[in-house]
């Protein structure tokens, strides 16, 4: 049973395609019982964000995950196959330690995508789709995760697609403090994003959301309003800044509803940043003279500013990876033996309790206990060795391989004193 990495990400498709391949939390569960309950994979998990979609498992044929994404996803097969990756066994390993340390992530040691592949474990684990290799994994990709951030200096200097989205702002604008900012969505992102604009303190600051309580309970910690998502449509106007990032599968702020909006402005700009996959602002939208419109490829450029900074730490990180990697592969062949010593040990156990038995038969017979005793180390000795002695006898032109396996086995020294006074 092979241990694999199915994905897509950042560095291997546009935005085009990774929107068409994402899921979103509410719909992973019910994914992975299709995943693993049909039969694909023995163990499971998914992951995906903004940058990436990545399948976790354990079984017999990676294409099977491939063709289960293409079928789930209702995207032909040949038109993802080019920007997928399957990274195998030890480089499965590697690649989720890669991951969750932020060595793989367009912002060098971001700490989003950690938290991101605990929520992923916490709902595969939920969906019975985590067995105990994929648990295993998990579990030791934070464990390398927090040595690389406290070992190293892979953290500092981070710029967070939020950073990113306030620097982009400034650029426009000069300052936050005179403009209204929306944000669409009341999700991580946008939390970090409310998080990052109430810093420069604007003007006005509003969250719409499909739930509007949801929406109030984070936008009163800035001093904020909250309205509902339909609300948009009739407010858009107002707003010199939308940042944007729900789970939609559709595109909730269109065309024509942004060309409304720049001609009830006089044609004062918009600065627009849609963080959703699959996108929340249809694409012709960024093709208005008075709309700034960013998506989360197009914020590389900003978050890309600090990789000098902290790209001296990579060397130390990626040290820190390859000597965990080694760690867990060595737990895994340790695990792949397992049923072999069960059944070793099953098998000296009904050996034992077969002499026991017969050793109780004689007792209850009235023979002397330490003849008994004798007979049973006697009898115990020679079918435990029975085994390896017929393989030596056996072994022909391998007997050198096979005294050597045996030796190794018992633990025994050819030069041992006991050894000599026999010879």
């Amino acid at each position: 049973m092979a241990l694999f990495t199915l994905g897509i990400n950042h560095r291997t498709a546009p935005l085009t395609v990774r929107e068409q391949v994402a899921f979103h939390t509410e719909e992973l569960r019910r994914a992975l019982d299709d995943l693993a309950g049909g039969g694909h994979v023995l163990e499971a998990a998914i992951l995906s964000t903004c940058n990436r979609t990545e399948l976790y498992c354990q079984a017999e044929d990676p294409r099977a995950a491939a063709s289960w994404l293409s079928e789930y996803r209702r995207v032909p097969l040949p038109e993802i196959e080019p920007y997928l990756y399957t990274h195998p066994d030890r480089e499965a390993v590697r690649h989720a330690f890669r991951v969750a340390s932020g060595l793989d992530s367009m912002v060098l040691g971001e700490p989003q995508i950690l938290g991101q592949m605990k929520e992923a474990a916490r709902i595969a684990r939920e969906a019975g789709s985590l067995g105990a290799t994929l648990d295993k994994l998990f579990q030791q990709s934070f464990s390398v995760a927090k040595d690389v951030r406290s070992g190293t200096a892979i953290g500092a200097n981070i710029v967070s697609m939020a950073a990113a989205s306030v620097h982009l702002a400034e650029r426009i604008f000069g300052s936050i403090a005179q403009q209204n900012v929306l944000f669409i969505g009341a999700g991580e992102m946008i939390g970090l994003c409310v998080t990052h604009f109430a810093a420069q303190q604007p003007k006005k600051l509003v969250i719409a959301n499909r739930t509007v309580d949801r929406g109030r309970e984070m936008a009163e910690k800035y001093g904020g309003a909250a309205i509902r998502l339909e609300e948009v449509a009739e407010r858009l106007a107002e707003f010199d800044i939308v940042v944007s990032c729900t789970a939609s599968q559709l595109p909730i702020i269109g065309l024509g509803l942004v060309e409304r909006a720049i001609r009830a402005r006089r044609h004062r700009p918009i600065f627009m940043v849609d963080l959703a996959v699959p996108r929340d602002v249809e694409m012709e939208v960024g093709q208005l003279d008075d709309i700034f419109l960013y998506t989360v490829d197009d914020l590389s450029e900003i978050v890309q500013s600090g990789k000098e900074a902290r790209q001296s730490a990579v060397s130390e990180a990626e040290a820190i990876v390859d000597l965990r990697v080694d760690d867990f592969l060595q737990w895994l062949r340790t695990r792949e033996v397992v049923p072999l010593i069960r059944v070793l040990r099953e098998n000296a156990e009904i050996m034992r309790s077969q002499e026991m038995e017969h050793a109780l038969k004689r007792l209850a017979g009235g023979e002397a206990p330490a003849a008994v005793l004798e007979q049973l180390s006697r009898r115990l000795t020679n079918k435990y060795l029975h085994a390896p002695t017929q393989a030596l006898n056996q072994s022909g032109d391998k007997q050198g391989e096979m005294r050597a396996l045996v030796s190794r086995l018992f633990n025994l020294h050819h030069d041992s004193p006991t050894h000599t006074e026999r010879s």
